[in-house]
């Protein structure tokens, strides 16, 4: 359900049809009132209008040039004409100019109510798809979270059991294992996948500017609040509102989020008006909540409310085995990126990237992959090619088999020999362990492995041949 209280624009030259019109809709809509193109683009310059209502003859103004203004505006809202003197001309050439609508005059409010929550309506839908074009290059489900370890597991079955719901989900883990992903997997798989997911990242702004952020403001709520503006909780209802690094909102602000979340309900910023919200919330923070609770600078109540299900995110040194997947995805998006052809790595620069501990995760990877697509000119990446952080492991005495995983106890040994150094060797042996393991993951599927490893079953039929594993 819609509960938003939406805006409307009446523009009449005549004082008795303004306020008529607004004695009539004020239950519905917020409503304010023009007396000319002048006073209507003042309204439009301050305030966030859903539908103008504009009658054709202003005294000597002419309401098709004010549909016509108005609508050349960034966020224009919904046109929709009055006329006493009604014609099928009239009609045609309001829709010409972008009107969504004509009502003759003398109004039918029932009729016109109608019209307006239509135009409403339709204004939403066409907001909903720009937001969804802009989104089709992003993939949100599970196919975008690479990784079949261990670790990897627990969070995929969490994942996929939580979407349907309208629960809250608390998602921990360092910066850079992948949070926001999990989050946007949420949001797809959930029952309002075509609803908006709106993200705010907390950390990135002051207690008042997240407070305007998230709950919208009133003009002149402060310093600087020269328009009314809509909130990032209004923004998202009937969708997902994903707040990144929650752990970072300060007490004042967790209070009007304890409330936004269990009651659904906000006050805009200088309002004391309650408006109501169907949004689902994920947050995510790279902090330890409980932790912060008992220092007192995190609430308890919002904790819990926030921790109905928990997904934690594994540090990459934790499945290492997920780094030659990860690997290979990068390499695809950067060289198509780059405008370079299809890449791999050599054995040595493959072994430096199982070494090292990663402690920005994820994102850090990613980073050294395109670090090395730049870098280098032919279809190897060798050593020489990535980051110096990778190469300097060896003189500051770095030691995989010395290092300390995230429990305290000892690495495991490198995922690969140290076989040779020759940056010409290709990475046959571990392509061959990874199509052997994808084989083994689903039972033999020759397609699903191929889904997994991100190639073309022609693909994968070639180099089992190539392995000897079918007949040629």
């Amino acid at each position: 359900m819609d509960f938003i209280e939406h805006t409307v624009l009446v523009v009449d030259d005549e004082k008795n049809t303004r306020d008529g019109l607004r004695l009539s809709l004020e239950d519905e809509f917020d409503v304010y009132v023009a007396a000319n193109i002048a006073e209507a683009e003042e309204v439009l310059k301050n305030e966030s209008v859903d539908v103008m209502l504009t009658d054709l003859r202003l005294g000597g103004e002419d309401g098709m040039e004010l549909i016509s203004r108005t609508l050349a505006k960034p966020k224009a809202p919904v046109c929709i004409l009055m006329t006493a003197y009604g014609s099928v001309d009239v009609a045609v050439e309001a829709m010409k100019k972008g009107a969504y609508d004509y009502v003759s005059k003398p109004l039918n409010i029932d009729e016109l109510e109608i019209v307006i929550k239509r135009a409403i309506r339709s204004r939403k839908v066409e907001e909903e798809n720009v937001s969804l074009k802009a989104q089709v290059t992003d993939r949100y489900g599970l196919e975008n979270i690479i990784g079949h370890s261990a670790v990897m597991q627990p969070v995929f079955d969490t994942i996929q059991q939580v979407a349907p719901s309208r629960a809250t989900v608390l998602i921990e883990g360092e910066s850079g294992t992948g949070k926001e992903l999990v989050g946007r997997a949420i949001h797809h798989l959930s029952g309002r996948p075509k609803s908006k997911l709106v993200t705010v990242h907390c950390a990135a702004l002051n207690e008042q500017l997240l407070e305007s952020e998230l709950f919208g403001h009133e003009r002149g709520a402060f310093t600087g609040a020269s328009e009314r503006r809509v909130g990032r909780f209004e923004d998202a209802n009937g969708g997902t509102l994903f707040l990144d690094e929650i752990g970072e909102i300060d007490l004042n602000t967790q209070v009007k989020l304890l409330r936004a979340i269990g009651e659904r309900t906000i006050e805009r910023l200088g309002s004391n008006k309650p408006i109501k919200v169907d949004v689902r919330v994920v947050a995510a923070t790279n902090k330890d909540l409980s932790e912060m609770v008992k220092e007192g600078t995190f609430r308890d109540d919002l904790f819990f409310r926030l921790n109905v299900v928990s997904i934690e995110m594994p540090p990459l040194r934790a499945r290492k085995e997920d780094i030659v997947l990860l690997v290979d995805a990068f390499l695809k998006e950067f060289t198509e990126e780059n405008g370079k052809p299809m890449m791999d790595l050599t054995t040595e620069a493959l072994q430096l990237l199982l070494d090292y501990d990663w402690p920005g995760n994820v994102r850090e990877l990613r980073t050294a992959i395109e670090h090395g697509v730049v870098m280098s000119n032919g279809t190897k990446i060798g050593a020489r090619h990535l980051p110096l952080f990778l190469k300097d492991q060896s003189h500051a005495g770095f030691r995989p088999d010395s290092a300390k995983s995230a429990s305290g106890e000892p690495s495991s040994p490198a995922l690969i020999p140290s076989l040779v150094s020759d940056e010409d060797l290709n990475l046959a042996l571990m392509e061959e362990k990874m199509i052997r393991l994808a084989l083994e993951r689903t039972g033999d599927n020759r397609t699903e492995a191929a889904r997994l490893l991100g190639i073309s079953r022609r693909t994968m039929q070639r180099k089992l041949k190539e392995m000897g594993l079918v007949e040629g």
